[in-house]
């Protein structure tokens, strides 16, 4: 056990001292917050901007109806000749529709173009198509003596009341943020896993490759220094990513503090906030719906499966370590590694969103591989207690047994050196 500790403690400073890892560590939130209020800043920019739209309408039924909004101007060109009209548009404008003279209105359906060098956005085309739609639809019903009038006084718009069996109102949209919430805290495993996996194994290449793993290995057992590895290796993870938690949320409370009390003295964002009070009060409502979710539930889980998911893809990871003598010979040991995790994420967006309790979410979230995301999803939904302690159980089951086996190839293979290990090799290997 003394030993175990030493080499989780060589392994722990060995990665923070390291001058990369300080620099990342500190750096990190900076360029993460900064990111963050550019785009921002960048995407305020192109709310200012117009797009100009040159218009020539030869039927003279559109043109009145393109009306202008706060990013798109229409100018009407129509009195001007076609070629005049069309240079004009490609000198000084976004680009131009052009509606053609018809014998009958039903063949303009077809023929309005919109000319530019560059290609529409789908939301632009989409707007024009809707003006053109109605516009027509609106002339059918004239021809056909139609009242439009009493057809849209006619229409009606339902607004769906969700409710709960006990009588409490629910809110709609609850489903995609309980995913989100659940699908947050799976992402932060899978991303975890991965980077901290990653320097498992390559601090076990590195010493393979420097040979001083020849000598550690003379004093410890395998098992003891893989494990050393892996434990120490994610202590300093979590070191990171809580230092990374506070330093990006003071950065960013300070940041949105700043920027607030500056945007405090427009009168315009004043009466766009007093605009928006009903959504503001929706907001609220669902604040109360999140608190009333299993929140210590799901933060325990988070942690069971954090540890649990950690412990058993590191060991997959110090094993290839072992197993190969170079980054580049691993390429194909990692694809079946991390595709489970992508299925779980995959899972995860796309079946517990729709059905949460159906057979394909229930099952990959006790499935030991997937379950470490997959279950995280299911929680805010409430999993039954038996599913929640099956799939634990069947992880840290499934932990151990892979910690025995990469300990076999983990024992064997950090020996090896110039020969790329196969498949077949590594199954050899563990019946050593």
């Amino acid at each position: 056990m003394n030993k175990l500790n030493l080499i989780i403690q060589r392994e722990f400073f060995a990665k923070v001292r390291n001058k990369s890892f300080i620099v990342m560590t500190f750096l990190s939130p900076l360029l993460f917050v900064g990111m963050a209020f550019l785009i921002g800043y960048l995407s305020n920019m192109n709310k200012d901007s117009i797009t100009k739209i040159a218009v020539y309408d030869q039927a003279g039924l559109l043109k009145n109806h393109f009306k202008n909004d706060k990013h798109t101007l229409y100018i009407d060109l129509s009195s001007l000749p076609f070629k005049t009209a069309k240079d004009t548009a490609k000198a000084s404008y976004e680009g131009m529709l052009f509606v053609p003279k018809v014998n009958n209105i039903q063949e303009i359906k077809d023929k309005v173009e919109y000319i530019s060098e560059d290609s529409p956005s789908i939301e632009f085309i989409s707007n024009i198509e809707d003006v053109i739609d109605s516009t027509l639809t609106q002339e059918n019903f004239k021809v056909s003596g139609i009242d439009s009038k009493k057809i849209e006084d006619a229409k009606v718009k339902s607004d769906l009341k969700l409710a709960k069996y006990s009588g409490d109102e629910s809110l709609k949209g609850l489903n995609e943020i309980k995913v989100a919430i659940g699908g947050l805290f799976g992402y932060l495993i899978m991303m975890f896993i991965i980077i901290y996996g990653n320097f498992v194994m390559r601090s076990v290449i590195e010493e393979k490759t420097n040979r001083i793993i020849e000598i550690v290995i003379s004093s410890v057992k395998p098992f003891q220094l893989m494990m050393g590895k892996i434990i120490g290796t994610s202590l300093a993870g979590i070191l990171q990513f809580l230092i990374w938690a506070i330093v990006g949320g003071v950065l960013f409370f300070m940041a949105s503090s700043y920027l607030g009390m500056e945007a405090g003295g427009s009168a315009g964002q004043v009466a766009e906030a007093a605009k928006h009070a009903e959504k503001m009060n929706d907001f609220k409502s669902y604040l109360l719906e999140i608190q009333n979710l299993p929140i210590a539930t799901l933060i325990t889980c988070f942690i069971i499966y954090f540890i649990g998911g950690y412990f058993l893809y590191s060991s997959f990871y110090a094993a290839i370590g072992a197993a190969v003598d170079s980054e580049t010979d691993s390429q194909q040991f990692l694809l079946p590694i991390i595709m489970p995790l992508m299925l779980g994420v995959y899972i995860g967006f796309f079946t517990v969103i729709n059905d949460p309790h159906g057979t394909v979410a229930t099952v990959f979230s006790i499935i030991p591989l997937t379950s470490p995301i997959v279950m995280l999803m299911r929680i805010p939904f409430g999993v039954p207690a038996w599913q929640l302690i099956l799939s634990i159980v069947l992880l840290f089951g499934t932990f151990m047994l892979v910690v025995w086996a990469a300990a076999k190839i983990y024992r064997v293979g950090i020996l090896m050196h110039g020969k790329k290990p196969t498949w077949k090799e590594l199954v050899k290997w563990l019946k050593y």
